[in-house]
């Protein structure tokens, strides 16, 4: 194994979110149990490589720990890390106005299973595993800013096979949710426009379907657990003033105008606190659901507090 400090780039990473170095520090022993729970899983494979899922709740940190993998597993084990997200295999706004003619309006707005392109998820993954020396795979990647795929020319690109494959996201390795628990809706969203449940119907049903598929890829599944949906709107508010830094956008524009909440693309658009909290009404099942079941079958557990500090580290 290469001598470098596997954890080098930690507190550039923190810096990079605006988390304070001093709790990189705090986490390092953590990440240590990661990234050797990701060596000993790759070991075993002996030859393809592992694919880690991780699943957590809208801003708990999933994007940051894949960083953190990738850059430790390069670091340290000098290993070649692709990393895949569920939010960049979102369909375009024109499948979604499809879906949302076809099936039902509210698949308009892009989140919940139904809104991915599952089959290029399946393909791109399944390429990173057995690609010969040379070869690209192009990473999708998706504007949650203009609610659109990028330009196929503008996806990244990974050369030859990858060592691992980190896929992250709010579903990753979700199942389905039992007929019965459909019947009451658990917002007011549900209550208003989904009063026959033919849209959380449709969802479940992808679950059982085309995302089994997608899920079954996984080796591994690292769930990052909130302490509730409660803290959900917080942490996903701080990630959209973190797209308004990037964006330079001082103040998004009155409610009801384009943006990922609405499901239109074409105007660069920050949700207003407003929109925020119905856009992620089209959440709160799943991860609810997600909260409930899946902590007693996920491979790693990690439990967080409302300030998304780690506060244990489970095995199975």
């Amino acid at each position: 194994m290469p001598p470098n400090d596997p954890f080098e780039a930690l507190p550039a990473l923190f810096e990079s979110e605006g988390i304070p170095v001093a709790q990189a520090r705090a986490l390092r022993p953590y990440y240590a149990q990661l990234l050797a729970d990701v060596l000993a899983l790759r070991e075993r494979r002996s030859g393809q490589a592992p694919v880690v899922g991780i699943c957590g709740a809208q801003g708990s940190g999933k994007t940051l720990l894949a960083r953190v993998l990738r850059e430790a597993l390069q670091r340290g084990a000098g290993l070649a890390v692709a990393v895949l997200s569920l939010d960049d295999l979102y369909l375009p706004s024109h499948e979604r106005v499809r879906l949302a003619a076809q099936v039902h309006p509210l698949l308009r707005t892009r989140g919940v299973p139904g809104t991915h392109d599952v089959r290029l998820g399946v393909q791109v993954i399944e390429q990173l595993r057995r690609a010969p020396p040379g070869a690209l795979t192009r990473l999708p990647r998706f504007d949650k800013l203009v609610d659109e795929p990028r330009p196929a020319a503008q996806w990244e690109t990974f050369t030859g096979k990858a060592d691992v494959v980190l896929f992250e996201g709010w579903c990753v390795g979700a199942q389905p949710q039992l007929p019965a628990a459909l019947s009451q809706p658990v917002n007011e969203l549900e209550r208003e426009l989904d009063a026959d449940s033919r849209w959380r119907g449709y969802v479940n049903a992808q679950l059982q379907g085309p995302y089994r598929e997608l899920f079954a890829l996984l080796d591994r599944l690292v769930m990052l657990r909130a302490p509730g949906f409660d803290v959900v709107f917080r942490w996903r508010r701080e990630q959209e003033h973190k797209l308004a830094a990037r964006a330079a956008i001082v103040e998004p524009p009155p409610t009801g105008r384009a943006g990922a909440a609405a499901g239109v693309a074409g105007l660069p658009h920050v949700m207003s606190d407003a929109e925020l909290g119905r856009f992620i009404m089209h959440y709160e099942r799943l991860s609810r659901h997600i909260l409930e079941e899946m902590p007693s079958r996920a491979d790693v557990l990690v439990t967080l507090d409302a300030q998304r500090r780690i506060l244990s580290l489970q095995r199975r």
